[in-house]
């Protein structure tokens, strides 16, 4: 069941020790198949340099497990919290893949209880403004439910948790820190995920030393900012070849 998807998440799995997001096993991918309304997950506690495929777990969007004789990782509830979540918007199904970790320089500002300025166009290229972060979990979130609360409170931060916050869109803001936890980031496939995980942890180390270097540092203007983010992403996007052009390419 659903083979080619599990080797999609084992690979992304696999690609976060390669691109130095996790230690020993803080960390995992998923990946979902909407048409059937499953996702696949890593199991909970294996180290990366022993994951098979047929250690992959298959999970419904009610919890329950499918497919796998393994455990699946203890974070799969607020993975399934974030795909009921896309699901019910315009564009969530472009969502495919969610992955979780405590890299270095992001959990520093989700231990610092800061979101992540966009400073320069590397940021603004990927995430489109300050990187948001979340409350922290009550004592009773934590205590019934702390993995699908964590999920919750990542929507509710989406959603606009008061009035004075605004709603954000996860497809231009693909990221989000937990606080005093970690990184959250999804995207059009598993692969993809982990590439935004990567992005975000960089330009969370290159905020440190700028802020490091000037305290008084200042987010990048919006017409610049707007624009980096649009030329990749909007519906005038010039970056990167045309469609055409990528499906002559041999």
């Amino acid at each position: 069941m659903l083979e080619r998807l599990k080797k999609e998440v084992l690979d992304a799995n696999l690609a976060l020790p390669k691109y130095g997001l996790v230690t020993l096993t803080w960390g995992n991918v998923s990946g979902i198949e909407w048409d059937k309304k499953l996702f696949v997950i890593k199991p909970s506690g294996i180290g990366y340099e022993k994951m098979k495929i047929q250690d992959m777990v298959v999970v419904n969007l009610d919890g329950k497990i499918v497919e796998g004789k393994r455990r699946p990782s203890s974070d799969t509830p607020s993975h399934l919290e974030l795909y009921r979540w896309f699901a019910g918007l315009s564009r969530g199904r472009e969502i495919s893949g969610v992955t979780h970790s405590h890299s270095k320089y992001a959990t520093v500002f989700a231990q610092a209880a800061t979101g992540i300025p966009c400073l320069g166009t590397t940021h603004a290229d990927h995430f489109n403004g300050t990187i948001p972060l979340t409350r922290l979990l009550t004592k009773k979130e934590v205590a019934d439910g702390y993995e699908l609360n964590t999920g919750k409170v990542i929507v509710e931060k989406f959603q606009g948790a008061t009035n004075s916050e605004k709603s954000l869109d996860p497809i231009s803001m693909p990221g989000v820190l937990v606080r005093g936890h970690g990184t959250f980031t999804w995207g059009k496939s598993p692969m993809d995920s982990v590439h935004n995980n990567l992005i975000l942890e960089r330009v969370a180390e290159m905020a440190l030393y700028t802020l490091q270097l000037s305290p008084t540092a200042t987010a990048l203007p919006d017409y610049i900012l707007g624009k980096h983010h649009e030329r990749k992403h909007g519906s005038g996007a010039y970056y990167g070849q045309p469609a055409a052009a990528k499906s002559k390419r041999r």
